[in-house]
């Protein structure tokens, strides 16, 4: 039992402990760490990973954006795992507290390869297998290259095109801009469509939130992942072959890439489910986490 007279201290040691590492923990914004999380790094193809695993039951993967981490999910994980769900996400390499050589600073293939990887050193043969916006052309590969690791599908915000004339010049704009003022300078022009402006404005510690996991991520990585947007595959044609349960989430403020794409997927996956969230923009699975876990776990009971 805690003294009341104790109780002042405490609290103000908590939040002291919480603001200091505000991507890890995210104050307010995320989910302090939880009794049964592991998290670790693991050589994978030269590259040093970041991993998180939280939960004990069926395994779920997800893959985060541009140019984030896997802290995006920190809203997500133990809503998850209460669920019966082994959630592990992990950070692409040069991004969060993950590393690259030079040689490879990513790409869509290798963040694939990676992905890939990591399950095979976590002893995962098969998982429901997620991924936010830069996410999806990533599952959209691995699903390409191994579609016997998958047990369903997430698409988070995402899109199966490959990215038009105006979307490669904004893309080659963002490399642009990492190079000559660092990754921090990316924060301005993502989260004004990351998050709503109701939530920018009323919700103060969620920009604060991810603007950090923005400044985290390497130059080169920003780099490599600004081109791997810019010359995704065309994955319009794999949505066909896509045989296994697949939960569509979209944020209905998304104007990164708005429902229309998302309608457009549910279309030519056979079978999938399309979940529309009000009040969210392209960061949905974070700005309305609980409405999205719900979404997830209510059909996350049907995949077997």
């Amino acid at each position: 039992m805690i003294h009341a007279k104790r109780a002042p201290l405490l609290l103000l040691a908590l939040s002291a402990a919480l603001l200091a590492s505000p991507a890890r923990a995210g104050g307010s914004a995320g989910m302090p760490a939880m009794a049964g999380m592991q998290e670790g790094d693991l050589d994978i193809n030269g590259a040093r990973i970041h991993y998180v695993s939280q939960g004990n039951g069926t395994p779920m993967l997800l893959l985060h954006g541009y140019p984030l981490s896997g802290e995006l999910f920190a809203r997500n994980r133990a809503a998850l795992a209460a669920a019966g769900y082994r959630v592990i996400t992990i950070d692409h390499r040069g991004y969060g507290r993950s590393t690259a050589p030079a040689s490879d600073p990513g790409s869509i293939p290798t963040y694939a390869q990676d992905a890939l990887a990591v399950m095979d050193r976590l002893n995962v043969p098969k998982a429901i297998i997620g991924g936010m916006s830069m996410g999806g052309p990533i599952v959209f590969e691995m699903y390409r290259t191994a579609p016997e690791r998958f047990m369903g599908m997430i698409l988070i915000d995402t899109i199966a095109n490959p990215a038009s004339v105006v979307e490669q010049a904004l893309w080659g704009g963002m490399a642009q801009k990492a190079q000559m003022f660092g990754p921090q300078s990316l924060a301005p022009e993502l989260l004004k469509d990351m998050l709503t402006g109701q939530t920018r404005l009323n919700r103060p510690g969620d920009t604060q939130f991810l603007t950090n996991i923005v400044k985290q991520a390497s130059v080169a990585a920003d780099v490599a992942g600004a081109k791997a947007l810019a010359n995704r595959p065309d994955s319009l044609p794999t949505l066909g072959t896509i045989k296994v349960p697949t939960l569509i989430l979209e944020g209905l403020e998304d104007t990164v890439y708005p429902p229309l794409f998302s309608m457009k997927m549910q279309q030519n996956i056979a079978g999938s489910k399309l979940v529309i969230i009000p009040g969210a923009a392209h960061a949905a699975i974070f700005e309305k986490a609980a409405a999205a876990n719900q979404a997830i776990i209510n059909w996350a009971r049907t995949v077997r």
